[in-house]
């Protein structure tokens, strides 16, 4: 909802006629001040009115891109941030909504710094007497079809622009719409709460079937409480980072009196003071340095950033003046009582982002309390980050919300159309956690063509879907990483692996709640394993990696390696069948290149305590296969003894496919049905075999040969293997 109050127009402002609102909602602003015309259905000039318009609500704008007719009126920048209205001529658009996301899409992040925040609140603050109001920021541009809308609430600022960095990124998957708190107003709390509840309801009424979310940065947090307290029959998703109901437990709370009694002309130097507190500068100042430079150059890119940032921090004073900040304490003070009273009340689903280094709040230890008090909440902990942690480097908050199976567009979940897929930076940062075991591993690639010849790369596994890759689980999934990378790589297709549904109840979680390998997972397209996930899926043409063996060989036990441990059964070749799918049998070895497993389920189920562990994971997992289906249903899970080795490297076999176009009577008749799974089966054994006697001839099969060759020659994606 493109709204503009008052007559200020900004680079974060949405004023033109090429955007509009998508949903009908009632442009309000709170208090008195000067409002503005309301955009009109065909054309969208912003005027503003005569001072007997105040405190009235505007017209309904129902719609959104259509047609725009020629408008002989619009609106310019007048310059010194101010509109000025002038005869222009509007050109006829098309109404352009994309339903995805291509793969690897350019989310913007890195692109923008906090400098971009302080830049942007120069020219937002300027008084105008204007009450609290709500604008879109440009940069978010067009979401995609159907996406639901996201309010930000600042926090002790004001400003709005606390998602400065991820305006491009969620704004092509929300509407996003931000609140201003202009510098000089005094709205109370309860006010602030009933004028954002007032739209949320409007939201609801209009979309009762799309979630709302409310991101709420410090103060935002408990305005965010409040409202979800107050509307609990209403489908909200909270964000919470850094949540100010901890404020009565501040760090700082000794020296919040004293600055009543500072002198005026010492306050300009408080803010400074405040800017260190509240962040962290260098983690701001490295938000847009790739890690992969050397490390002079990063640090010489850092002095650079810092330099140019610092200057930028005397705004502050602007932003926050004395009369200000005094009310601003106060406000968080009746904020934090407020929300910490009506905990009880949220029904809402809550996602706490709380950092390590908060100099202002407790906010690791706070984020436990709102775990244990609230009905659905989780936890994503950032040991490194300081209180403005959505305007520091390593927190993605899309990238968040998505590993945390937090984005929806409707009331449930669906995993396959609510699936974002990853962009750019979400490639490079999720492989840099893998990074290590990357390049240790060194994985080659091999594919068989329809002739059966044997290639290096992927050229044997069709580009068009729907695709089935049916494979061996190496320990742990080790080879899971290498798999999704090269696909990406090399093909640019996004994988969809079939995981254990444990991953997404949290049975996985850790006790430090950081954003893990688990969470990239999901960033990285990892589906429950279902028989109805895997039936959307193959109905969307993706490329769908399947394991048959499941948790049993990925969790196998000593002298099993490469030994396939599948269900008596076939479980997929029919589901394959009725789409027309390709099948693609794979094998991947190198585990016991990497690790010698020395202590397995059954050793570890004869040490005291920890069979204890063993056996309480094991039950509290969730069973996706019954007794009769053989072995591969003895489910258990454990961290097996490993003894690390000088690392060899993974190779992967993807064998020739097999069409299942055309082939009806696999649907009609079992027997033809298990005669193709074993058929399958035999070709991921020979796949293996073929592996573990060709990677004998690989010159650079050894971890210190590839490092001498990529020294010398080319990356390491790059260095050669046997020759097929």
């Amino acid at each position: 909802m493109p709204l503009v109050v008052n007559s200020l127009v900004l680079p974060y402002f949405v004023t033109n006629s090429e955007a509009k609102l998508r949903s009908r909602v009632r442009v309000q602003s709170l208090g008195s001040g000067r409002e503005s015309k309301i955009l009109s259905s065909d054309s969208i000039p912003v005027k503003g009115t005569s001072t007997e318009e105040k405190g009235k609500n505007g017209d309904l704008v129902d719609g959104f891109v259509r047609k725009i007719e020629k408008s002989d009126e619009g609106l310019i920048d007048g310059g010194n941030g101010r509109l000025k209205y002038t005869r222009v001529e509007k050109k006829r658009v098309k109404d352009v909504i994309s339903n995805d996301l291509e793969v690897l899409w350019d989310d913007g992040y890195g692109t923008k710094t906090v400098r971009d925040y302080l830049e942007g609140a120069k020219e937002i603050i300027r008084p105008d007497g204007g009450p609290p109001r709500w604008f879109c920021p440009v940069e978010c541009g067009q979401p995609l079809k159907d996406s639901p809308i996201l309010l930000f609430f600042p926090g002790i600022d004001g400003v709005g622009l606390g998602l400065t960095l991820h305006h491009k990124a969620l704004g092509k998957v929300f509407e996003v719409r931000c609140l201003h708190i202009p510098v000089y107003d005094r709205t109370p709390f309860e006010g602030l709460v009933k004028f954002v509840e007032k739209i949320v309801r409007l939201e609801h009424a209009s979309s009762p079937n799309k979630p709302i979310y409310l991101v709420g940065d410090s103060f935002g947090g408990c305005l965010a409480l409040a409202v979800a307290a107050r509307n609990p029959e209403i489908d909200l998703v909270l964000i919470l980072a850094n949540p100010a109901t901890s404020f009565n437990r501040s760090q700082l709370q000794p020296l919040f009196p004293l600055l009543e009694a500072l002198p005026d002309e010492l306050h300009n130097a408080v803010p400074y003071l405040l800017s260190f507190v509240m962040g962290d500068p260098v983690k701001m100042a490295m938000v847009n340095i790739e890690s992969k430079l050397p490390p002079g150059l990063q640090i010489e890119q850092l002095s650079n950033n810092l330099t140019a940032m610092l200057p930028s921090l005397s705004g502050l004073a602007d932003i926050i003046p004395k009369d200000t900040l005094l009310w601003k304490l106060k406000l968080l003070k009746s904020a934090a009582a407020y929300a910490n009273s009506r905990l009880h009340s949220v029904k809402a689903e809550v996602l706490v982002l709380s950092s390590g280094k908060d100099q202002m709040l407790p906010s690791s230890d706070e984020s436990q309390r709102l775990k244990s008090s609230l009905k659905n909440c989780t936890v994503r902990h950032f040991k490194e980050n300081g209180h403005t942690i959505l305007l520091e480097d390593g927190v993605n908050l899309l990238t968040i919300i998505k590993g945390t199976s937090k984005y929806r567009r409707s009331r449930r979940l669906d995993f396959v159309s609510n699936y974002v897929p990853p962009s750019m930076s979400e490639f490079k940062r999720g492989f840099e956690e893998v990074g290590l075991l990357q390049t240790a591993s060194s994985a080659a690639m091999f594919s068989t063509l329809d002739d059966g010849n044997i290639v290096r790369g992927l050229g044997g596994v069709p580009n068009e879907g729907p695709v089935l890759l049916v494979g061996y689980h190496m320990l742990l999934g080790l080879e899971l990483s290498s798999l999704v990378e090269a696909f990406l790589r090399e093909k640019n297709i996004m994988v969809r692996g079939m995981a254990h549904p444990m991953l997404f109840t949290g049975g996985l979680e850790l006790s430090s709640t950081e954003f893990s390998i688990t969470d990239w997972m999901k960033v990285m397209g990892a589906v429950p394993v279902t028989a109805s996930n895997i039936y959307k899926l193959l109905s969307t043409n993706s490329h769908v990696l399947l394991y048959p063996g499941g948790v049993r060989e990925a969790f196998h036990y000593r002298g099993e390696e490469y030994k396939l441990i599948w269900p008596k059964q076939q479980e997929f070749v029919r589901m394959a069948a009725r789409f027309g799918a390709t099948i693609v049998p794979f094998g991947a070895v190198g585990e016991d290149d990497i690790a010698e497993l020395v202590l397995d389920y059954n050793d570890l189920m004869k040490i005291p305590v920890v069979n204890g562990y063993v056996r309480d994971a094991t039950r509290k997992s969730t069973k996706i296969r019954d007794e009769n289906q053989g072995e591969v249903a003895n489910q258990v899970f454990y961290i097996p003894g490993l003894l690390p080795k000088v690392p060899g490297r993974f190779y992967f076999l993807f064998g020739k496919p097999i069409e299942t176009k055309g082939k009806g009577e696999i649907l009609e008749d079992r027997e033809n049905a298990n005669q193709l799974y074993q058929h399958i089966k035999s070709e991921v054994e020979s796949c293996l075999a073929y592996l573990l006697k060709k990677r004998e001839d690989d010159p650079y099969r050894s971890i210190i040969d590839r490092t001498v060759y990529r020294a010398l020659r080319s990356p390491s994606n790059e260095v050669p293997a046997f020759d097929p």
